[in-house]
């Protein structure tokens, strides 16, 4: 066993113990519904072994193992002051109560949530490479999954980091209200009115559209957790003094629902993380939302991770009617080998437009467990997959793929005029933390919030924003990551985007919206100081500037307008120029014209 298992078996037995202790030998529960909405069969007992690592059981052995680990004489006072004295009841009953709720969510996290037993397509740090033909060309429905990087994403030998700092988008969720009444309606279409369908379509007869709305998905949840026990293994060096609560990450959620719980799960997936690799006292880790910072998402609210006070951008179409050329031009031939599977009713290219929303939506509704359940793309027992999937090719994915781009590109990314604009506030955040200087803007910051220390502290080496993939794309676009990319065409996919899945795409002048804002998408923003006399030492003494590197979902953006180097970094006065248009405030005097 290596010795990061070790690791997490310890913790994983040390609270399966403690919960035996405090609550009478219950153990956490998990019971997965599976496609059909029954339960899965199998006992509590069972479940909670296959969640452990490598099928490891929370016997009487591990238990024993784990006791030896803390013979009854070196108990800490804590632990004497509540078991230890027989005479002291009251205070033990008083402590007990205090004590569950931080030791429940402890032990559940680190059940469910430190090792999984997940299928090899689906890891923390790789994401989701199941059946990738498809599942990595739903756009921003795609599940996150790494992006190959022309530039290797590992520190750079010679080099510490310094800082580090996450925005990520919230996990998988179910279709918001708009998208939802368009995919009932299509199906309530084909059911009322079709006399006849083919083979591979006559499930569509039974099949009853129960999807949520707007909230994250069991699968989404299990993304964010993948994703805090990533950003912990990647920067765990970054924290100093797990006691120390200035050591840990600073958390923003931007106000809605979804965002705030993505942000809870990511900090519940970190904790666990640390508790595994450090094994702290339970008492020093803050509970998933404790401390986090929720920024309010009303129509006048300041917010620099949601966009809605520029009018001129809020009333734009660019977007929508970029898709909408593009549909008119490609969809045709799809929608029309679609009908010839029904009788009595025609389907329009809206309308297969929504079927083809409804592959990722009704995959991510799955539990996690089924959806990394080995088998092939188009099994009927493909568990992995919606069946509504299989009803569309590799190149029709292609094809959904690039209009998902379009309308992030045109809509909120470089082919919108002020999208940039609506990430200047952002990005003038970002330039205060990685400087340690006060937040210049008047654009979308909130000047009460950014002039606090408590609410917007400056003294800290971690930091975790959880926003929307819209908003992300603002940022992205005013931080000048495409820069370099070519305008996208509203009529015909380039080449170069190939013909189905990634097809081993690297290009920097491609965009691929799945590349950018998946389903837990996130960007690191790392800060590190390097070897400056190339002795393979970083000297204290030595005069050296900090650099400043951009990953996105782990491909390693080369900055532009800074001099970057090799790496894709530069220094960080030349990266704070090079942001100009955001330190001057973008065209924010445009949104009101």
């Amino acid at each position: 066993m290596d010795p990061a298992t070790k690791r997490t078996s310890r913790a994983s037995s040390a609270f399966t113990s403690l919960l035996r202790r405090v609550r009478g030998g219950s153990r956490h529960k998990y019971s997965p519904l599976g496609h059909d909405g029954e339960a899965s069969e199998g006992d509590s007992e069972s479940q909670t072994q296959s969640l452990l690592p490598n099928g490891e059981s929370t016997d009487g052995e591990n238990l024993d193992e784990e006791s030896q680990l803390q013979p009854p004489k070196q108990r800490g006072l804590l632990y004497r002051l509540i078991w230890g004295d027989p005479n002291k009841i009251f205070v033990k009953l008083i402590m007990l109560l205090l004590m569950i709720p931080l030791f429940s969510y402890l032990a559940a996290a680190s059940l469910r949530v430190l090792s999984p037993h997940p299928a090899p397509c689906d890891t923390p740090e790789l994401g989701y490479q199941c059946d990738q033909k498809t599942t990595h060309t739903w756009g921003q429905y795609s599940p996150f999954f790494s992006v190959p990087s022309e530039i290797s994403p590992s520190v750079p030998d010679g080099c510490r980091l310094t800082f580090a700092q996450v925005l990520s988008r919230h996990g998988a969720r179910f279709p918001t209200a708009g998208k939802a009444a368009a995919i009932s309606a299509v199906l309530t279409k084909i059911k009322t009115s079709a006399t006849w369908y083919a083979p591979d379509f006559e499930f569509i007869k039974n099949y009853n559209y129960v999807l949520g709305v707007d909230q994250l998905t069991a699968f989404g949840e299990q993304e964010m957790v993948n994703s805090g026990i990533k950003f912990y293994r990647r920067y765990a060096s970054l924290i100093r003094d797990y006691t120390d609560p200035e050591s840990l990450p600073f958390v923003r959620a931007s106000g809605q629902e979804r965002v705030i719980d993505s942000a809870a799960n990511f900090t519940t997936g970190f904790y666990s993380a640390l508790l595994a690799d450090k094994n702290p006292p339970a008492s020093f880790l803050p509970l998933p939302r404790e401390g986090m910072l929720i920024i309010s998402e009303a129509i006048t609210a300041n917010n620099t991770m949601h966009h809605g006070l520029c009018r001129a951008f809020e009333d734009s179409t660019t977007g929508d009617l970029a898709q909408a050329e593009f549909i008119a031009a490609n969809f045709p031939p799809i929608t029309a080998r679609l009908n010839t599977h029904f009788k009595g009713v025609t389907l329009s290219d809206t309308d297969v437009l929504s079927l083809m929303d409804l592959c990722p939506f009704d995959t991510v509704a799955y539990p996690p467990s089924s959806l990394t359940t080995s088998s092939s793309v188009g099994s009927k027992n493909n568990k992995r997959i919606s069946p509504f999937c299989t009803l569309f090719t590799p190149s029709d994915f292609t094809i959904y793929d690039y209009v998902q781009s379009l309308g992030k590109y045109y809509g909120y990314g470089p082919g919108n005029s002020l999208a940039a604009t609506q990430g200047v506030g952002y990005v003038n955040e970002l330039l205060a933390r990685l400087t340690r200087s006060p937040v210049v803007d008047n654009t979308t910051t909130n000047s009460t919030l950014d002039g606090n220390e408590t609410t917007f502290p400056l003294n800290r080496t971690v930091y975790a924003d959880f926003s929307h993939d819209n908003d992300m794309m603002g940022i992205l676009t005013a931080l000048r990551v495409f820069e370099t990319l070519s305008p996208m065409s509203n009529t015909t996919i380039p080449k170069k985007y190939g013909k189905t899945g990634d097809d081993g795409l690297k290009g920097r002048d491609l965009f691929k919206v799945g590349w950018q804002v998946p389903f837990a998408g996130r960007v690191y923003f790392e800060k590190m100081v390097c070897d400056a006399d190339g002795d393979g030492k970083i000297d204290e003494s030595e005069e050296q500037e900090e650099v400043v590197r951009i990953l996105v979902n782990d491909r390693v953006v080369k900055l532009q307008g800074c001099e970057a180097d090799e790496e894709g970094r530069c220094r960080l006065g030349k990266f704070v120029e090079s942001m100009a248009f955001a330190r001057k405030g973008g065209d924010w005097g445009m949104c009101f014209v």
